[in-house]
């Protein structure tokens, strides 16, 4: 079973790092008419999606050599995603133009990366003692 604590998490931080990847350098670089289809992106929100999927790209591999820095990195990452909250959120007080789905998408980015910080820190940082 600890065989697949690493290969899970990896896994599914993989495919999430890969969508987020996707779609944000997408709209960045104007690929594949993605751009036209967000609507009224908010661009600091979108390039703090970019490097969140880099670094969770870098925890993947983290996962998978077992490196107690992976926990370090994904925290790196909430912080990038709150303090790009707290940034749309005084961008709308402002009257900027934004998506609700850009608020959800954030508070779900959010809450996914913590998920695996907490997953990485019981399955890689947490040692019994016995």
């Amino acid at each position: 079973m600890k065989k697949y604590t690493r290969f899970i998490p990896a896994t599914i931080l993989f495919l999430f790092a890969s969508l987020t990847f996707f779609l944000s350098s997408s709209v960045i670089f104007d690929l594949f008419g993605i751009r036209e289809k967000e609507g009224n992106y908010v661009l600091f929100v979108v390039i703090a999606n970019f490097i969140s999927s880099l670094i969770y790209f870098t925890a993947v591999y983290g996962f998978l050599k077992r490196e107690k820095w992976t926990f370090k990195i994904l925290i790196i990452s909430v912080l990038i995603i709150v303090a790009a909250f707290i940034g749309l959120q005084f961008h709308i007080d402002a009257g900027g133009l934004y998506e609700a789905k850009t608020v959800k998408a954030l508070m779900f980015r959010g809450s996914v990366t913590a998920l695996f910080s907490i997953v990485a820190y019981y399955t890689i940082n947490k040692v019994k003692i016995k």
